[in-house]
């Protein structure tokens, strides 16, 4: 495998990942780095879109570059959004970044589904990294974190830059999970969605159409879901 891909590599990515977007559609946008390329492409582009935001980063940055943005109402023709990892199904661990809620409510209401990834993120099996974000509500945080502690996952909370706990823009905390690699991903995010109190994981399992992959160097490569629906 190639190593990390660089700045310039996903500016190239952000670039090719326009031709999943028409003038008039209305447009998921993701948070994280290969999203922020996508957002800026999008912005220096003469597409004429409506964007919906995951987190409040993504729309600052969408605001600058002169994007018009809108709430979440009605389906979304496309979102594109990055991933922490993407294994050989096009399962997902997302929420790195701290915005995996929103992120999972986005793709649920979009008609195509489009990953952002450097070929660093491709994984053997979900969980390679070693950790899984889930994000709860402050006040179930001690049931959750023993819930999820029954699970086989070892919780923390998520801290700050100056080491208070973190807090996501919907004003949750975030329980990162040290996990070993998952070997049954749909089951742990039945498991941890049941838990009173859990708002999301960072699983997204079978949510992912299609996997833009950008390996050192600018060479890109996409990966489809078999039986995908089709681009919008």
């Amino acid at each position: 495998m190639s190593g990390k891909a660089s700045d310039e590599d996903l500016a190239l990515l952000g670039e090719h990942a326009l031709r999943y977007v028409e003038s008039g559609f209305t447009v998921g946008i993701g948070t994280g780095k290969a999203a922020s390329a996508f957002i800026r492409a999008l912005g220096h582009s003469e597409l004429k879109i409506r964007a919906v935001p995951t987190s409040e980063r993504s729309a600052e940055l969408a605001r600058r570059v002169g994007i018009e943005l809108r709430p979440l109402e009605g389906e979304l023709n496309v979102a594109l959004d990055g991933a922490d990892e993407v294994d050989a199904n096009l399962d997902l661990i997302k929420g790195f970044g701290g915005a995996l809620l929103r992120e999972k409510i986005v793709a649920a209401a979009a008609r195509y589904y489009v990953i952002l990834v450097g070929e660093e993120k491709l994984v053997r099996r979900l969980g390679q990294r070693g950790s899984l974000p889930v994000e709860v509500l402050a006040f179930g945080v001690d049931l959750c974190a023993r819930r999820i502690e029954a699970l086989g996952l070892r919780p923390q909370v998520r801290r700050a830059e100056k080491g208070q706990e973190f807090s996501t823009d919907n004003g949750n905390l975030i329980l990162d999970c040290a996990v070993e690699e998952i070997v049954e991903p749909a089951r742990l995010e039945r498991e941890l969605a049941a838990i009173p109190g859990v708002l999301g994981s960072g699983l997204f399992v079978g949510v992912a159409d299609e996997v833009l992959v950008c390996a050192a160097g600018g060479k890109i490569s996409a990966l489809k879901r078999r039986g995908t629906k089709a681009k919008a």
